[in-house]
This record gives C-alpha cells, structure tokens and sequence, in this order.
C-alpha cells in the first residue's frame, strides 16, 4: 500500500522483514486442559518438543502446582491475562506473561488459545519510527502549548488546513481557522489545560480551498510529562464527511417513507416529496406531471419522446414562494427534446446536467426566461428524475442546487431516484384511487334522487358527504317517495362495503324500495322483500355469476336500512329498520328524543323477522334519519356524539337546511372516513276540513247516495269542475266493493294538491285490469277509472283493502 503522497519509487515492504512469527509462543488447550497444539516459539521457550507436550495435561507445566495468578478459570472468562510460573524442560522455573483467548472451532467445540509475547528487541530506529508515526500518522494531528500556540502539526493536518506547518507554528487555532468553529475549539482546549480531561466536539464547517462544507470529529488530550504535569495539549482532528452524508441519507430515506403518501391526493403527494427533498437534497424541487395523470384518460405505455409537455403540480424552495420556478403550480410548460427533462424521460432513467453542458446551453438559449432564471439565482447543478410506477411513466421531478456549491453526485443521484420511486408508486396510487372514485361518485350521483319532490305531508332538507379518505366511497343513500292517500315514504340506507361495487349495489336496492314502495307494502314487509333481495344478491357476488361482475368482487353483500312512512291525515308515522342507527325525532317545543325501533337484523342475515312501530307526530315535529357515518367519531364516545347530535337538533323551527349544516360541522370532523346521508323531515298535517269519510251499507242503492254526498262535497271545496269525473270513479269503485267484496265498505274523499278517492271493504282480493269482450256486460269500471285519473292503486291493510284513485285538480284562473 501507498500512502498518498509518499515517492513512487519506494520499494515494496515485505511484512515478515519485522514480524517474526516463529519467535511468539503459542498453544491450544482443549475445554478440559489438555494440550492440542504446540508452536516453535512455545518449544524455544519451554524447550518441549510437540511430539512430548500434545497431548499431555497443561497443569503439568504449573511450577509447583502453582496456579496463575489471578487463578485462570477457563469456564467463566472469554478472555484471561496475567502471569504464570512454568517450568522449563530442564527444571528452570520462568514467570512468564500469558494471553488467553476462548474461542470456538469450526466443529462447534471450544478451545483456548494461549500466546506469551517475545522479549522486545533492541532497535536502534524505533524512537525515529515513533517519530515519524506523529508525521505520518492517517490521522490529522497537530500538538499546542500551555499558551495554546501550535508546536507541531503532521503532514495530515497540513493537507487538511493547506498550509505548512513553518508558516503556521506559533499560531492559535482561531487565527488558523477564523469564525466560531475556531473559537470553539479553543474554549474546549482551554477546558483541557484547566481540568486535564478529555474533550470532544464536532462541527461542519467550509475550509479555505475546498469547494464543500466537511464534517469534522475533534479529539481533544492533555500531554503530561513523565512528571504528570500538562504540557501541552493534542488536537486529532477526523474527517467524518462520509459517514454523516450517508447518515444523512438514510434519514432522508427514513423520513420519505413516513412523510410521502400520508393521502391519495395526487397534489399533495407530490407537494410531500418536494417538501421532503428541500432543503436536505436540494435547494429547489419540482413536480411536474404529464397532462393525462389526474383526468379520466389513462396514460400511455411506454416512455414518451421528443418535445413533451408537463403540468407542474408542486414545488419547494429555500425561498419563499419558489421566485427560481419559471411555470408556476397548475400551469403547463413545454420542454424541448434536448432538455434534460425530456431526456430523462425518454430514457427512463435519472441523469445530473450541469449548466455548462452543452445540451442544457442550448436549452437556455431558446428560453431567454428560464436562462435569466439560471443567472440570477445562480442555479448551477440539476437533476432530472422520472416518475414511473407499475411500469407507466407519470412525469418528472426536478431538483436544483444554488445556495449550495457544491454540485449533484452518483450518490445524490440514486438517493433522488429512490424516494421519488417511492413518491411515483404513491402518486400512482392516489391516481388509481381518484379515478375510481371518480368513477363511485358519478354512479352514486346518477343514482341518488337529483331533486327531491315536493309534498304535502312533510317539508325535507338532505345533506350527502362521500367519505374523504382512502377507503373510497360508500354506498349511502336516501330517498323521498310518494304514496298513496298523501302518504309521503322517508328512506335512508348504507351498502357495507366502499367502491364502485358498493355503489352499484346502493342502485339496485334503492330501485327495489321504490318499486316495493310502489305496492304500498308494511315497513316490515318491505324490509323482508329486501333482505330477501340482498340475499340473492351476496349469492350472485359469491359465485361470480351477477352481470358484469368483475373476478376480485368475491364475498357477502351486506346493507342496512330505516323505512318510515309518515301519513299527514292521521299523524301517524310507521317505521322499521334493519341494522340502522335510531332515528331521532324533534317534538315543537324542541325535546329531542331517539325513537326506540325494534332493532332488526342488517339486510342479509336471512330468514330474522323485522317488526314495524307505529307512533303519533305533532304536526311541526322533525324526523332525522341517517347513516352511521355520521355518528362514528374517534375523538369521542357513541353517547357523546348523540348528545352533540341532540343539541345540534334542539331548533325545530330553524331552516332544514341551516340545522343540516348545524349538524354536519357539529359532528362530523374536516374529512370524514366514511359517507354520511342525512335527511331531515319536517312533518305537515291536512285539516279536518280537508278530508271526507262516509261509512257506507253493502247495498247497491248506495251507489246513488255515493255519488250526490262526493257531489256535496266537491261542492263545499270549490271543485265543481272535478264532480263529473269524480262520480264516475265513485261510482265505478263503490258499485265493485259491493259486488265483490264484503262489508264493511267506507268512501273517502281527499282535497290536498290533487282530489283522492279511496273505497276500503273487508275483502283481501285485489283488483286488476281485464280487457272486457264486446258483449260483456262488465270488466270495463277499472279501465275507465285508470282513464280518467292521474293514477290509481290498491293497499292492503289490516281489515282489508283500499282502492285508491288521484286526479288532478284543474287550475284555477285569476
């Protein structure tokens, strides 16, 4: 080996010239004593051959049966040292000093190693040697008086400061090394001269000559004479440059994995890894995606060519506000084909440009605002790194040096590459999540009401937030019905599960209560129908079998439900729910209190019963339904959220739609992790003078009397012009419950926003639509009735059932 700066002409050193081997005695015991090996050395020194020692116990050469002192035991130590009296082949006892060292052989078992050190040899060089080991020594060395004025320094010290020890002796270490580094360091020698211990600092600090900041290690001793006084002080001084940047490193590797993919936000991913790089990697970064990552559109295979054009998403500078950045965050810049952006994107692979390459000249020249850029901050080394994850290339990050001098290594190179490795996996990640959150939120819209109808029973308000987390969104929804007699039905539902999946099924189940609705169904019986139906469904997903199922949609299918069907007539609202959270009602004065359902089974168990209650609402009353989301909260416990709730809907008489946000900022956090529906329902009443019921006898002469009281009271109502049609279904629906039905037969008239018609009998049969032949003499009433109404129906209830029939009323001029 050559030390750096020595001739080139100095002959090799051979080791064996000055170490010699043959002349330290060694031996090998086994674990119980016994001698295995024997060296030349031992046998000079012993005068045993091998041939008469191996073998043989090792206590055999004790003096006397003397022992070590302290005694050796062989079993407890890892390592011994001290004298032993041995005897020589020819009866001379020697005190002899022995090393011993336990260890363990290739076979597993253990042994002891014994060496005793040869007498120094007398040599007339060593004090020169000793000497020059100062001079010479790998380490930078330099040696101070009591005044703290250097004496000495060796050629290590003399490279590092770049000046000879002549023109430097009789200096102090601030007048060497001027600024607070220097005078630190002697404040800590001055420690050493007034206490005699040791001291030890470390700084980083620019040296004259070197084009980079070093790190440096200071060692600090007092020198004493033989006398014990201190004479002086040492100074070793080592280079830790190399250690701290890759302790650097891999810190900066450390914190990219914890600070960057903290969300599936594609900004804000990419603002984390700039925000990482600056200032420890660089002192200005920025992210620049191709235009495709973000929208609908997927981006192309393979790496793109030529002239490229970038959206730049963030950036991060040592100044405020990133001045150096010619595009600006949202804007999209243009980059030549021989920029280093679009090389290292057309080659896949990272590269360092300096300002003085010519490539990177030439791409300065044809952009006079990006070249006044480079001058002005004095931007002197890049790098360019592509974003790639799962083999599709999704932009470039860009990282400058101005402030620091020093420019972009190897090693810069790679540590850039692999954070932004990491950063490209979490952009793409947030991009697959935006997209197929997208694509969630589009069905879920298409498939939630647009518009919620007016009606006559209740005033209502809605509030749908989809989550704002990475678990996507879920399958919430709400729905206002319409049904028969002014009826109004309230539904909110939750699909488990989160997903373009989840949304889909909301579609098929909210489809399926307004169709079941339609039959003017229980709450508990709709209920059923619909567990059935979630049945069938988990069935299909579980198979594979469901139209247009993709191959990961495996597993049960899972919802709840809460279905309330509030009637304005009587004030009577019928609820039921399957796994949903209670509903909450607000009384006019104000208490709110949570109705307590039945809690039936979430949609999907099978084969579990779902009851219906019933309760009576003052009009003005308030009904809250809504998901669980909106109750789940980690910063506080069920009962403290529904206490928050309750206070949220104390005010019955403030707008719907300012206590829906009253209660969303109450409850529910900045971004919520799961969906929330909430729907609110202001309960109406129709008056008495509004409504008209008549109980009628199972004859046929009835029909007349019918038809002149629905006359009467059109007449009352100021809807002359509705009697024609309504006597025709009154008699239509009057004349059949008599024929083909059983007692007891009630007529019903309704003024709301349309006239309703209703005959109730005793029987369960229902109706239907027949087409009548040209000589029969009946099949033609529920035709006629379905042609001269708006719509028309039959409910079962629970002494029979209703047939119904609505009209629009004719508006009224002036």
């Amino acid at each position: 080996m050559r030390r750096p700066g020595s001739a080139r002409n100095n002959p090799p050193v051979r080791s064996n010239d000055h170490v010699d081997e043959a002349s330290a005695a060694t031996a090998t015991l086994d674990s119980r004593g016994i001698v295995t090996a024997w060296s030349e050395g031992a046998r000079e020194l012993l005068g045993h051959r091998p041939s008469e020692i191996v073998g043989r116990p090792a206590a055999e050469l004790l003096a006397d049966g003397t022992s070590p002192e302290p005694p050796l035991h062989l079993d407890n130590l890892n390592r011994w040292h001290g004298k032993a009296t041995l005897l020589r082949r020819d009866g001379v006892r020697l005190d002899v000093p022995l090393l011993a060292h336990r260890r363990t052989t290739d076979d597993g078992t253990t042994e002891w190693f014994l060496v005793s050190p040869p007498a120094p040899a007398q040599d007339p060089e060593a004090e020169k040697l000793i000497e020059q080991s100062f001079v010479q020594s790998p380490c930078a060395m330099a040696v101070y008086d009591t005044r703290l004025r250097l004496l000495r320094m060796n050629d290590d010290m003399e490279r590092v400061l770049g000046l000879p020890e002549d023109e430097m002796r009789g200096l102090r270490v601030p007048e060497m090394v001027p600024g607070p580094e220097g005078d630190n360091a002697e404040r800590h020698m001055r420690l050493v001269l007034e206490t005699g211990e040791p001291q030890h600092l470390e700084f980083s600090m620019r040296l004259a000559g070197r084009q980079r900041e070093l790190a440096w290690s200071i060692s600090l001793a007092p020198l004493r004479d033989r006398g014990g006084r201190t004479r002086g002080v040492i100074l070793a001084a080592h280079d830790m440059t190399t250690q701290q940047t890759a302790q650097r490193r891999l810190l900066l590797l450390n914190e990219a994995s914890v600070r960057i993919g903290t969300t599936l936000d594609i900004v804000r991913t990419a603002q984390e890894l700039a925000d990482v790089a600056v200032p420890d990697l660089a002192d200005l970064v920025s992210v620049d995606l191709l235009p495709t990552v973000g929208n609908d559109k997927e981006p192309a295979a393979g790496a793109p060519g030529g002239r490229v054009m970038l959206r730049r998403v963030a950036c991060r500078s040592i100044f405020e506000g990133c001045p150096e950045a010619v595009v600006e965050i949202g804007e999209t810049g243009a980059y030549p084909e021989h920029s280093p952006t679009a090389e290292c994107l057309a080659t896949g692979q990272g590269l360092i440009s300096n300002m003085t390459d010519p490539a990177t000249v030439r791409w300065a020249q044809g952009d006079p605002e990006r070249a006044a850029k480079l001058r002005e901050f004095g931007i002197h080394s890049t790098m360019a790194v592509p974003l790639r994850a799962r083999g599709t290339t999704l932009g470039v990050a860009a990282f400058s040096r101005h402030r620091r001098q020093e420019s972009f290594e190897r090693d810069d190179l790679l540590l850039a590459e692999e954070i932004t490795a990491r950063a490209a996996v979490c952009i793409d990640n947030a991009r697959r999540y935006t997209r197929e959150r997208e694509t969630a939120l589009t069905l879920q819209r298409s498939l939630l009401p647009r518009a919620l109808p007016e009606h006559t029973a209740v005033e209502v308000a809605v509030r749908y937030l989809p989550a704002d987390s990475g678990v996507g969104v879920g399958g919430d929804w709400f729905d206002v019905i319409p049904l028969s007699s002014a009826r109004v039905a309230l539904v909110v539902g939750d699909v488990v599960g989160h997903g373009v999946q989840a949304s889909a099924t909301m579609g098929r189940l909210r489809t399926a209560v307004r169709t079941l609705a339609d039959v003017d169904l229980p709450p508990d019986e709709l209920l059923t129908h619909l567990d059935d139906l979630v049945n069938h469904l988990s069935a299909e997903a579980g198979s594979g079998q469901s139209a247009g199922m993709v191959a990961e949609i495996t597993g049960d299918v899972g919802a709840t439900c809460l279905y309330a069907v509030y009637d304005p007539v009587s004030r009577r609202c019928s609820l039921a729910r399957a796994g949903h959270p209670q509903p909450a009602m607000v009384s006019p004065d104000g208490t709110v209190e949570f109705l307590d359902l039945p809690a039936g089974p979430p949609l999907g168990l099978g084969n579990l019963p779902f009851e219906t209650a019933e309760v009576e609402l003052p009009e003005g009353s308030l009904l809250a339904l809504y998901t669980n989301g909106l109750i789940q909260s980690r910063e506080r416990d069920l009962d403290q959220t529904l206490d928050a709730l309750r206070t949220a809907l104390s005010h019955p008489s403030a707008p719907l739609e300012d206590t829906c946000d009253t209660v969303l900022k109450t409850l529910l956090p900045t971004h919520p992790a799961d969906d929330v529906a909430l729907l609110l329902a202001r309960t109406r009443a129709l008056d008495a003078s509004q409504v008209a019921t008549w109980q009628l006898d199972c004859d046929p002469t009835v029909v007349g009397e019918a038809r002149k009281i629905a006359s009467a009271q059109l007449t009352a109502w100021g809807l002359e012009d509705a009697i024609f049609t309504t006597e025709l279904v009154v008699s239509e629906l009057v004349t059949n419950a008599i024929r083909h039905a059983e007692a007891p037969v009630q007529l019903r008239l309704i003024h709301d926003r349309s006239l309703i018609c209703e005959v109730s009998d005793g029987s369960n049969t229902a109706p239907h639509l027949r087409r009548a032949r040209v000589f029969d003499e009946g099949g033609r009433g529920l035709l006629l009735v379905a042609q001269l109404t708006q719509s028309w129906g039959t409910r079962q209830g629970t002494g029979g059932k209703t047939i119904w029939a609505e009209q629009t009323l004719p508006v009224t001029g002036g």
